[in-house]
């Protein structure tokens, strides 16, 4: 009887991880972006002006000129007296329009990825790799890259917005099959 309660036991927990590709989707939550943090000056006035109360990732909503930029955070922080030098200001500002300026991609708000219940094998995804991405750069850049499911997804929405021909299912077949055979283990 022992015997048969462990090997329930093991099946379960075998069950509940196979579902994991599935279950770890975003169950109906937008893709939210994910901008990384410059370095230098700027990143010394974000951290001491801007993250106390929010995060920089609402930021790739956005792709404004210097009066659009200057004017959302004049909105924003109209109630909340947030006093920034006009030195932090003209460097935050430099930095936004530089990344998130009139000529960058906005990151979509409205993306809600949907379930997948069927996955690439590894020809499928090469087959749609050849076809979605090397008219604009070699594959190395995606066999070198090392990102988790979610940071895939972002890399992918991008990659869709600047003209990669993605259906919102092979997005997601995509993505699932970069998490689990690209992963965030280094190239060997």
């Amino acid at each position: 009887m022992k015997w048969r309660r462990g090997n329930v036991a093991l099946w379960s927990v075998v069950a509940v991880m196979a579902a994991a590709p599935v279950a770890a989707q975003f169950g109906g939550k937008p893709t939210r972006p994910q901008v990384e943090p410059p370095k230098g000056p700027v990143r010394q006035v974000i951290l001491k002006n801007c993250t106390s109360c929010h995060g920089i990732d609402d930021y790739a909503y956005n792709a404004l000129d210097r009066a659009g930029w200057n004017a959302l955070i004049e909105t924003k922080h109209t109630d909340l007296k947030v006093l920034i030098s006009d030195t932090d200001r003209d460097l935050l500002l430099d930095w936004v329009v530089a990344k998130f300026g009139p000529d960058s991609r906005r990151f979509p708000r409205a993306y809600v990825p949907p379930e997948i219940t069927t996955f690439f094998t590894d020809p499928e995804a090469q087959t749609l790799l050849g076809r979605a991405c090397t008219s604009c750069h070699v594959l190395d850049r995606v066999n070198e890259a090392r990102y988790s499911a979610d940071r895939w997804r972002v890399v992918n929405l991008d990659m869709r917005e600047r003209g990669a021909k993605l259906t919102d299912e092979e997005l997601e077949r995509l993505v699932e099959w970069l998490g689990r055979v690209k992963g965030t283990n280094p190239n060997q």
